[in-house]
């Protein structure tokens, strides 16, 4: 791994778990990676359960550095309220309250970190979720970039969602386009406008998830928000865990058109680029279609199942994209700087 970090270990791809298992997971004993019952470092999931009366309490934390800090379609604050519901969200929970912890480099324009701040109270607020605590620390000039803001996020759940339980059968459903968040950031790092233009698509997604575990929950195995490394992580994740073929048709993927025309462009697969506002989702199979249409019938009208769970002794463990021209290639983890400080 060399001796050094570099900017592709915090990309979420290939390189960012080499760096977890180095320096953290290996130094874990069994009995540290989990409270007994729950879910930890064990799963690798978008948060921790530990259990309690009634079910689980759902715990998750991030630290986000987007640059530039304000960009189309939202901003950092937005951008870690709405990650921090989502992680919850991802592992069946209803969330409940967040803390935050603000670092930002003195020089800052107050008026820009008011802004920042008003945007992450006024996301909480819309899905009713409280802000109970944090702190704030100024850096001196030149030690920071700008502001980082990390978050930690509670949720109650009755039962949980955790990756791993994904089985042969299931179908894999997306909730929308792929690639907005990372396309938008991309160009606008790069001073670039797009016909058209390009918008995050950064929003919480209490709308989706509530109803969907109320009236489903038993149905939905697997659910993660694609974001640093994209649909392609999130797949090879699924895969790597489980052990199964994920088997994904190209053509069923949801893609922007600017989207795809400005990745061509770039000379980047939208699949690896990061969605802020996207729910992948690993349905029983005898219930996907019908999964579908409760979701599109709650406003996700580009839903769609992209492809299905196998068992596969040949290609256990991958994910196979069957592309729009018919062939079959093996979609892998993304590996590399795709576009830095994204989320």
């Amino acid at each position: 791994m060399g001796d050094e970090v570099r900017l592709a270990h915090g990309s979420g791809g290939r390189e960012t778990q080499e760096l977890l298992n180095e320096v953290i997971l290996s130094l874990l004993e069994e009995g540290m990676k989990k409270v007994e019952g729950g879910v930890g470092t064990d799963e690798l999931d978008d948060g921790a359960a530990i259990p309690i009366p009634g079910g689980y309490a759902v715990i998750t934390v991030d630290s986000y550095t987007v640059k530039p800090p304000f960009f189309p379609g939202g901003n950092i604050g937005e951008l870690a309220a709405s990650g921090t519901v989502n992680d919850l969200l991802m592992m069946g929970a209803k969330p409940l309250v967040m803390l935050d912890s603000i670092v930002v480099e003195e020089g800052f324009p107050l008026s820009d970190l008011r802004r920042i701040t008003g945007s992450m109270v006024d996301t909480l607020k819309r899905i009713g979720v409280k802000l109970v605590g944090g702190d704030v620390k100024v850096i001196p000039k030149g030690g920071l970039d700008g502001i980082v803001i990390t978050t930690t996020g509670l949720g109650f759940a009755e039962r949980l969602i955790v990756d791993s339980q994904l089985r042969p059968g299931d179908r894999i459903i997306v909730s929308g386009t792929v690639g907005d968040h990372g396309a938008a950031i991309l160009a606008a790092q790069e001073g670039l406008e797009v016909e058209g233009d390009l918008k995050s698509d950064v929003a919480p997604l209490h709308d989706l998830m509530i109803p969907l575990i109320e009236e489903y929950g038993p149905y939905i195995h697997a659910a993660q928000d694609p974001t640093r490394g994209g649909l392609s992580q999130t797949l090879n994740e699924w895969a790597s865990k489980t052990g199964y073929l994920l088997a994904v048709d190209e053509s069923r993927i949801p893609v922007r058109e600017k989207v795809r025309a400005f990745t061509e462009l770039m000379g980047i697969d939208p699949l690896s680029l990061a969605c802020e506002g996207r729910a992948v989702l690993g349905v029983d199979g005898d219930r996907a279609e019908e999964v579908l249409e409760f979701l599109r019938s709650l406003g996700f009208g580009e839903a769609s199942i992209i492809g299905e769970v196998r068992e596969s002794e040949r290609y256990s463990g991958m994910v196979v994209l069957r592309t729009v021209t018919g062939g079959l290639r093996v979609l892998e983890a993304p590996s590399g700087v795709i576009v830095p400080r994204i989320c």
